[in-house]
């Protein structure tokens, strides 16, 4: 599949965003990229345009979620067939993007990588919160989980026409896959590297924590869970 948007949601990321995109370019064309900065207060903006890649910003920092939502809307105007998500700190290996597409060519609906075979450069705290969502969608939805945090992911267009999600923030990547698996797409999983490589980290794992459980409590009850069930 060529017709493939990488979709990278930044924020202050000035740092870093430079070295990604030039490093997603060797698989994804410059024209195919697109940086969402999410009302950033440093150069990630300008730093991406400087680069050739597509630019969209938020005025403020509305959180990781919306940018997503944003990313997705440019690529389905934009006629593209899937959407590549990564994050901007580097903490997925542009290297490892064909691994994504070979994956996605065995006829899966999404491809999520799956950093959870070593866990040595990952902090307590993120394998803690890891496995416990990841336990809980896997019960959820009858799916083995491995991963459900990691957004490194490669996503049929189909997919996100049919998903819509109401959170913004960290947890929209878990809301995203819970809706997805109950309304019966295919999900698979490929081996990633690890990578902490010092970044600041935003996520506030308490408060997204509680987010998720109030988005993973929502999904037995919540009309626009209930709805997906079974239907595609």
């Amino acid at each position: 599949m060529s017709n493939i948007c990488a979709v990278i949601p930044a924020y202050n990321a000035e740092r870093t965003i430079k070295i990604l995109i030039e490093r997603v370019k060797k698989f994804i064309p410059l024209e195919d990229i697109v940086v969402v900065d999410d009302g950033s207060t440093d150069m990630t903006s300008e730093i991406a345009l400087g680069c050739g890649a597509n630019v969209l910003k938020h005025a403020k920092n509305y959180g990781k979620g919306k940018a997503l939502k944003t990313g997705f809307k440019f690529a389905i105007l934009k006629n593209y067939d899937a959407v590549l998500t990564l994050d901007a700190d580097l903490q997925h290996d542009p290297d490892e993007i064909p691994k994504l597409i070979d994956k996605f060519s065995e006829g899966f609906d999404i491809v999520i990588g799956n950093r959870m075979k070593n866990l040595k450069s990952m902090p307590v705290e993120r394998i803690f919160s890891n496995k416990m969502t990841s336990f809980l969608i896997s019960l959820r939805t009858g799916q083995k989980i491995p991963d459900s945090q990691c957004g490194f992911r490669l996503i049929k267009r189909a997919v996100i026409e049919k998903i819509s999600v109401k959170s913004d923030g960290f947890s929209f990547e878990s809301e995203f896959l819970i809706k997805a698996l109950l309304a019966g797409f295919k999900v698979g999983f490929v081996e990633i590297k690890t990578i902490y490589n010092g970044e600041r980290s935003y996520i506030k794992h308490f408060s997204d924590t509680f987010k998720f459980i109030a988005v993973y409590t929502r999904s037995f009850w919540g009309s626009d869970f209930l709805e997906l069930k079974n239907k595609r």
